[in-house]
Parts: structure tokens; C-alpha cells; sequence
């Protein structure tokens, strides 16, 4: 994998951004999003009531898209970006519909564990798509306007879900989140990276084989061995630790008095999150993404701090904005960051990297909290997730004053 310079793009003609391939890929984002997001804090909700323990949901759901996530790129190389698409959000969509056939938690498990897959293929081979789609001069605000498209089912998703369920019932919830991803699948056809795509790539690049582009495509873990790639990887994971507390948590943590604050907080954090990319997009097209990573992590420390005062809606909900513009800067920099340090045979490796990071830190968070708040209650749990985002500030620090051509370790 080659690195490169991570210097802001020069400031000169501004290419076109949006084409068809980009435009139906926002559709497969759209899909995948409005599934994942939908039910996100509906499924936990659906064990408690059922007698399972919600934390157990969502770090099944995040354990096999991390494990998705380490054999995409492979699969992508030997298959393409069509293949894994359609069977990313196949995944995630018949799971959804049988969810409810039955509340035990080896059930709930079972689908859990099939929806991060499908969440993992479509998410490592649609974000290496993306980035292949974007023009490198506007890398940053593309990403932003990826971040965008996907962040708006997440706006309303993750409030619509938790309200939906109260009022419908989760047989409902659970097939439109279910039929969201299926209809998807419409769009991928007319999407580059099929076969025929990368037999043409084949014939252009005669002097690789087979074995050796697929080696050079996998190569996750050699990128968490490469300094420049492995800082952002842990800046990120640690405000996903955050952002997974903050999902499968707060609507117990909330008295049940307040419970009209947890549809608005889950509004919010999303929100803020998703103006946050695309402001970072914006600044770090212009002054380069590096900078931003830093007080980013520390809004989202800070925000999940505030948060922990679990009993003023105040402090709630000032609490998950700062948290999601926190979070939603740390995203774009860090993925656009990454991006801007490989060549375009590494997009595969980045997308996985910063996707691990992401599901890895969001069920890592879940679960731990859940063990510590069992012992502790929910705001002291929360406090000490926010001072564990902290040790990611030496990676954080040494990121903003590496060299732009970086091979040292983290």
C-alpha cells in the first residue's frame, strides 16, 4: 500500500462533483442507512422487553461487522463492488423481517450477527466506491456530502424507530427497516465495479495477477501497522465508544419521567453530527483535514461528559450536540485524512480500517458500558466512557505534526 502526501488539495478549477455512478450510490447509502438506523435502538429495546439484554444486541450486531469488515476488501477484490453490495444489503434486509418471529436472545442474536455482515459488505465496499467516485480536489466536502445522505436516515431513524415501536409495535418497525434495504438492491446494477469492470482493470494492469491484487487490496492489517492510517483508525474508535454508549443507552439511563427527551436527544446528536461533517469537509478541502482531528475527539469527550447528568434535559441534550459535532468532525477528518494518505489502491484498506474503527468503538461501547453500569448506574458509566475517549489524545497530538509522508508506527 503506497502513502502519500496529506497536504490540502491546491485551490484551483473545482471538477463537477456529482455524476450518476455517485448519485446511485447515494441511493445504496440511503437503503442501508434507513435499515441500519431504524432499528439501531429499536432491536435493543426488543430484547430488554423480551428479557435479553440490550448491550448483548448491539455488540453482536457490531462484532460481526467488524468481522465482516476485516474480509470485505478480499471478497471486493475477488468479486466486485456489485457483488458485495447486493449481498451487503440483502443481509440486512430478510434478517429485519423474521426479527420478531421470535424474542429469545439466541434468535435475536442470529440476526443481529446476519445484519452486521450484510452492514459490513455494504459499507467497506460502498465507502471504497465512494472515494472512487469523488474528485480528489473535493475529497473532503464529497465525503461530507456522503456523510450527509447518510447521516439524514440517521437523523430521523434512530428518533422514528424508538416512536414507531411505542405506537405500532415492532412488527412494523422491523419490516420497513427490512424492505428499505431490499429495494435498495434495485439500484446497484447500473453502479460500476461488476465483473466486467474489473476484467477490463485486468487487461489495462496485464503486469498484476490475481493473487498479488487481492493481497494488495487486504491489507488491513498491514494498514494498522502504518502510522499514518493507524492514529485516525484509534481517534475514531474512541469516539465511537461514544456514539455506541449514547444509542443503546440513553433511553434507560433517561428517568422515565423525561422519556419524551429521548426521541429529541435522538434527533439531535444526529443532527449535529451531520452539519459537523460537512462543515469539517468544507475546512479541511481548504486547510487540510489534520488539524481538525484533535478538537473534534475533544467535543465528543466533552459532550459525552455533560451527557452523563442524566437527570436535567439541559444538560442532556446540550450534552449530545456537542457530542455530535464533536463526532460528526472526527468522522470527515479522519476518514478524509486517511483517504488523502494512499493511493487509490488502498481505498479498500481505508474503508475497512475507518469502518472497524467505527462498529468496533460503537459495540466495544455498548458492551463495556453496560458491565460498568450494572455496578455503577448510568451516568457514572457514562463519565468513565468520556475519560476513556481521552487516551486516544497521544495519537490525536502526534497526528496534527506528522510529516505528510509518514511509514512510522502508532
Amino acid at each position: 500500500m503506497t502513502t502519500t502526501s496529506c497536504a490540502a488539495p491546491s485551490a484551483t478549477a473545482r471538477p463537477p462533483l456529482l455524476s450518476r455512478a455517485l448519485l446511485l450510490r447515494f441511493a445504496t447509502v440511503l437503503g442501508a442507512s434507513s435499515s441500519f438506523f431504524l432499528l439501531l435502538a429499536v432491536v435493543p429495546l426488543y430484547a430488554a422487553g423480551s428479557g435479553g439484554a440490550p448491550g448483548l444486541a448491539t455488540g453482536s450486531l457490531m462484532l460481526a461487522t467488524v468481522l465482516g469488515e476485516l474480509v470485505t476488501p478480499r471478497l471486493v477484490a475477488r468479486f466486485g463492488y456489485r457483488w458485495a453490495l447486493s449481498a451487503g444489503l440483502a443481509l440486512m434486509g430478510g434478517p429485519a423481517l423474521v426479527l420478531t418471529v421470535s424474542g429469545s436472545a439466541v434468535w435475536i442474536t442470529a440476526v443481529c450477527l446476519a445484519r452486521g455482515l450484510g452492514f459490513a459488505l455494504t459499507v467497506v465496499a460502498g465507502g471504497a466506491l465512494t472515494a472512487s467516485l469523488i474528485p480528489a480536489e473535493r475529497r473532503g466536502e464529497g465525503l461530507a456530502l456522503a456523510g450527509i445522505v447518510s447521516g439524514v436516515p440517521s437523523l430521523l431513524g434512530l428518533p422514528l424507530g424508538v416512536w414507531l415501536a411505542g405506537r405500532v409495535g415492532y412488527g412494523p418497525v422491523c419490516a420497513a427497516g427490512g424492505l428499505a434495504a431490499l429495494v435498495a438492491v434495485a439500484a446497484v446494477p447500473g453502479m460500476p465495479g461488476g465483473r466486467e469492470n474489473r476484467e477490463n482493470r485486468e487487461n489495462r494492469e496485464n503486469r498484476e495477477n490475481r493473487e498479488n491484487r487481492e493481497k494488495r487490496h487486504a491489507g488491513v492489517v498491514a494498514g494498522m501497522r502504518t502510522g499514518a492510517l493507524a492514529r485516525p483508525t484509534a481517534v475514531f474508535a474512541a469516539t465511537a465508544l461514544g456514539a455506541g454508549v449514547i444509542v443503546t443507552f440513553l433511553p434507560a439511563a433517561v428517568p422515565a419521567s423525561m422519556s419524551g427527551l429521548v426521541a429529541a436527544a435522538l434527533f439531535v446528536q444526529p443532527a449535529a453530527s451531520t452539519a459537523a461533517r460537512w462543515f469539517a469537509g468544507r475546512i479541511g478541502d481548504r486547510r487540510g483535514p489534520a488539524g481538525l482531528v484533535l478538537p473534534g475527539l475533544l467535543a465528543s469527550a466533552a459532550g459525552l461528559a455533560v451527557t452523563a447528568l442524566t437527570g436535567s434535559a439541559t444538560a442532556v441534550l446540550a450534552g449530545v450536540a456537542l457530542f455530535g459535532a464533536g463526532f460528526g468532525i472526527t468522522q470527515n477528518a479522519t476518514l478524509t485524512l486517511m483517504y488523502t494518505r494512499v493511493s487509490a489502491d488502498g481505498y479498500g484498506t481505508v474503508s475497512a480500517l475507518w469502518n472497524v474503527a467505527y462498529d468496533g468503538g460503537m459495540g466495544a461501547g455498548a458492551v463495556g458500558c453496560g458491565a460498568v453500569a450494572a455496578g455503577t448506574g448510568f451516568p457514572a458509566a457514562f463519565a468513565l466512557t468520556a475519560a476513556l475517549m481521552l487516551l486516544a489524545l497521544g495519537p490525536a497530538r502526534r497526528d496534527r505534526g506528522a510529516p505528510a509522508r509518514s511509514d512510522s508506527r502508532p
